[in-house]
């Protein structure tokens, strides 16, 4: 196997890491170590359909008659954005939800979290992959740093926001049962539009703005979840959705 594959996925990995073993610091009665990894794996696996749906609605935008901006706004928020937080959503209904493991409120949030890093992890593998050209040893473990460093403050940090902040309304519906379903679709619609709206600002603004408004919604999405994680650390138990 040649090493650059070898090199690529740990340090591909290596964000998804080091944010998982910062929010797993935040439970207080950590998760059992087979769970964690069984939703981390989820996360990666459901990257690869998701970039086939991406493929599949970008080749029908292509042959629409749209403005560039609209195209754009279709393209970051809908089939990017949408089709990510949804995805990884699916992962926690369908494999955490009914598990006996999930006893704490805070623990939606951080299942939300790890399924998102799983998908990041993955993700960023196939980044460090994209052709770059003939590039000595040194030059390839550069701009394989470089790559790192800026998706794990971007990229891979946004992932799990969003995420966090989709697990802390998927929380807070299980004891809300008459606005179960608009506690979760405000939950998603709100992550999705700060994904979005991240990912539209980088890709085709220009100047200055184009790195505040990421920046702002970082940070809008942090103070938003620090609160979250705070709020639901001091819920003593969470409702059957049964």
């Amino acid at each position: 196997m040649d090493y650059t594959i070898i090199i690529y996925i740990i340090l591909g990995i290596m964000p998804s890491l080091t944010w998982l073993m910062y929010y797993l610091s935040k439970d207080l009665h950590p998760e059992p170590k087979r769970m964690i990894l069984k939703i981390f794996l989820w996360g990666t696996l459901i990257t690869l359909p998701v970039f086939f749906v991406q493929i599949g609605l970008s080749r029908l935008l292509d042959v629409s008659d749209i403005s560039n901006t609209a195209y754009n706004l279709i393209y970051w928020f809908i089939i990017i954005a949408f089709s990510e937080e949804l995805f990884k959503y699916l992962v926690i209904k369908l494999k955490v939800i009914n598990s006996p493991h999930l006893d704490e409120p805070i623990d939606v949030m951080l299942y939300m979290v790890v399924a998102a890093l799983g998908f990041a992890a993955l993700e960023n593998v196939l980044y460090l992959f994209a052709p770059a050209g003939q590039m000595s040893f040194d030059q390839m473990i550069s701009r394989a740093l470089i790559i790192d460093f800026v998706r794990f403050i971007g990229a891979t940090f946004l992932h799990t926001l969003c995420s966090a902040v989709i697990g802390y309304s998927l929380a807070l519906s299980f004891c809300q049962v008459k606005r179960r379903y608009l506690s979760v679709g405000v939950g998603i619609i709100l992550a999705t539009l700060l994904h979005g709206l991240y990912d539209f600002s980088i890709m085709t603004l220009d100047g200055n703005i184009k790195f505040i408004i990421p920046a702002v919604v970082i940070l809008t999405l942090a103070f938003l979840v620090f609160w979250g994680f705070e709020r639901l650390k001091k819920m003593k138990s969470i409702c059957k959705i049964r």
